[in-house]
């Protein structure tokens, strides 16, 4: 084997990959940030930072992240705890394994990756503030967002690259179009896109829902029917849901977009297809089959015959 002849002899407590950097080295944006987030990593208190943000910065928020995790438990902070605006062009992964209590808000624009792994934190993207062309007609984030994401919440205020949300297990989004694939593999969470998608949207896709915004009836044609039907939106619950997700994107980035559909509202709400996975929507009526039998057992009701 080639590799082996070629691999460099092992030295006792010697790592052979980079673990840190090396003597010299500038310090990572993640470590300006933990720096400077020193009240809310070992007292709690609330802190607002703000710093420009380079492609070459890649997992932004991730060893912040551990550092949260590490002070304060899985549980992380309260909302908002740590509130974090940047500017400029984010490397891949913005935002990655963010857990709960940070929120980044990048004014710019983000490669692939951004918000991979996704476990609690706020991931928002908006423009640059001299961007003179509409941000719905333009890609500010790139291909493959939330990969693997499990909780937490992120907003785009423009298009998404291809693979949208792939195998998204629990987190909350809100873009303004994605491109093909777009919750490919999906299994968990909510997805609301306010704008077009390309072909082959719901491949794979056992769980969580989406709602797209289909104001010229063009979606059906684009999507992948294998696991999922198309319906409308009409649980009162569910609208409000829907809303409150259109309500934060539109508080977080300053979108037109989702101000206009939010004063539109009643008039528009017929405009969304709602994409339901079949195994989902079995799992949550036997989970309501047994929530209701175990209710009716302790209340000693008996089931009708």
């Amino acid at each position: 084997d080639l590799s082996e002849v070629l691999r460099p002899p092992a030295i006792a407590d010697v790592p052979r990959r980079k673990i840190e950097p090396g003597p010299g080295a500038p310090e990572t944006l993640d470590q300006t940030l933990i720096a400077a987030a020193g009240p809310a990593l070992e007292r709690g208190y609330s802190v607002s930072l703000r710093t420009p943000i380079r492609n070459v910065d890649r997992a932004v928020g991730g060893m912040l992240s551990n550092a949260v995790i590490a002070a304060h438990g899985e549980v992380g902070l309260g909302e908002d705890t740590i509130e974090v605006e940047l500017e400029g062009s984010a490397g891949q992964s913005f935002g990655a394994w963010l857990a709960p209590g940070i929120s980044l808000t990048l004014r710019g624009e983000a490669n692939d990756y951004a918000g991979k792994g996704l476990c609690g934190g706020i991931v928002a993207v908006r423009p640059f503030p001299t961007a003179n062309v509409p941000a719905e007609s333009q890609v500010i984030v790139g291909n493959t967002v939330l990969y693997g994401a499990t909780s937490g919440r992120a907003f785009f205020r423009g298009l998404a690259g291809e693979r949208f949300a792939v195998r998204n297990s629990g987190a909350a989004a809100v873009v303004e179009g994605v491109g093909d694939h777009g919750c490919e593999y999906m299994t968990g969470g909510r997805v609301v896109v306010l704008g077009p998608t390309g072909r082959n949207f719901a491949a794979g896709m056992s769980g969580g829902i989406a709602y797209v915004l289909d104001g010229d009836g063009s979606f059906e044609g684009r999507c992948n029917p294998a696991l999922v039907d198309l319906e409308k939106i009409i649980a009162p619950d569910e609208i409000a849901e829907v809303r409150g997700l259109v309500e934060e994107h539109a508080r977080r980035t300053g979108s037109p977009v989702a101000e206009q559909l939010l004063a539109e509202w009643d008039e528009r709400l017929g405009e969304f297809t709602k994409v339901m996975p079949r195994d989902y929507r079995r799992a949550l009526e036997m989970k309501i089959q047994e929530e209701t039998a175990e209710w009716r057992a302790a209340m000693g009701v008996q089931a009708a015959s």
